[in-house]
């Protein structure tokens, strides 16, 4: 049977940066592996991070939009249905950071797809630097895509103090309780450490992990369309630029409850450059691949506002 594992975090919290290096372990170990994409977005920024993995024993796939929640799962079983047939080892599955892990344990439940795969591990990628507290929508996606995970996995811990970790998981056992799950994770249960520094062995304890299986009190967040995503696309902006404009655009309440920033942006030097903006990081990183375009998540995002600073966006979507 394949092995699909699902790698679950918050918005902005690095979850293509660890796949990143999950992937390269296990190619490493001999595995035959498709990436799944599995996205609400028109244009999916990650996908192109992750372009230059590809080779004969990596493939990668993409999953997105659908008019609604129901169109959208039917769409990922499809997916996984046409991925049983081609004889990959080991799936990993990439969800937009806003997402319903019942879609996905629901989906390899039935027919066929309970006969081709075998659930394997679920990992939650967590800010170790999350700016608390978050608004009760965010609380909740930030609780209910960590219930069932196998092992929490700290990113950014060497950008943080090392208390940090500790201080998070204490908010994330909160924030399960407040959505009435019965779950209280341990520090055992989490990888907190520079990813830098992550041994074959700290990626073979993620990799056997496992899920857990723990209800709590559903909360239609995508149908209700609490989440949305402005594309603006083909502006040419300079580093400068951005900077300028994310910073005006993230710290000016009538821009919204923006949460992340990210694009990229072609550098006359260096070629594509990837941003990653939220409230307390700014980061530039050169990529293979890209296209011009900023993208701004969050909730209730002011649109108007954010047409003065970035120009007319290309889409409105709703995460």
């Amino acid at each position: 049977m394949i092995t699909i594992d699902l790698i679950t975090g918050f918005l902005g919290s690095g979850k293509t940066t660890f796949l990143r290096k999950y992937v390269k372990y296990l190619l490493a170990q001999g595995e035959n592996i498709c990436i799944l994409e599995n996205d609400y977005g028109a244009v999916n920024v990650d996908m192109m991070l992750i372009s230059d993995l590809l080779g004969d024993h990596c493939d990668m796939e993409m999953v997105s939009g659908g008019c609604d929640s129901d169109c959208h799962r039917r769409r990922f079983k499809s997916k996984l249905i046409e991925m049983g047939m081609i004889g990959y080892t080991h799936v990993l599955v990439e969800p937009s950071g806003v997402f319903d892990v019942d879609e996905f344990y629901d989906s390899l439940s039935e027919e066929p797809l309970n006969r081709w795969y075998k659930a394997g591990a679920h990992i939650t990628i967590v800010d170790a630097g999350l700016r608390l507290p978050l608004s009760d929508t965010s609380r909740y996606v930030f609780a209910s895509e960590a219930a069932n995970a196998g092992v929490i996995v700290f990113s950014k811990t060497q950008l943080n103090n090392p208390e940090a970790p500790s201080n998070i998981l204490k908010y994330l056992n909160e924030s399960l309780a407040s959505i009435s799950c019965r779950r209280k994770l341990k520090a055992s249960e989490t990888v907190a450490k520079d990813w830098n520094d992550l041994t074959d062995e700290d990626f073979k304890r993620i990799e056997s992990a496992g899920f857990k299986t723990y209800g709590f009190e559903k909360q239609q967040v995508m149908d209700e369309h609490k989440y949305e995503s402005l594309y603006f696309m083909e502006k040419k902006f300079s580093l400068d630029q951005i900077k300028e404009k994310a910073s005006a655009a993230i710290n000016d309440p009538e821009c919204g409850g923006i949460i992340r920033i990210k694009g990229f942006f072609k550098d006359a030097e260096k070629g594509w450059m990837e941003v990653n903006v939220t409230k307390d990081d700014f980061t530039v990183a050169p990529v293979e691949n890209g296209q011009d375009i900023v993208i701004v998540i969050g909730e209730k995002l002011g649109k108007e506002k954010l047409a003065e600073i970035f120009g007319e966006p290309a889409e409105v979507h709703a995460d």
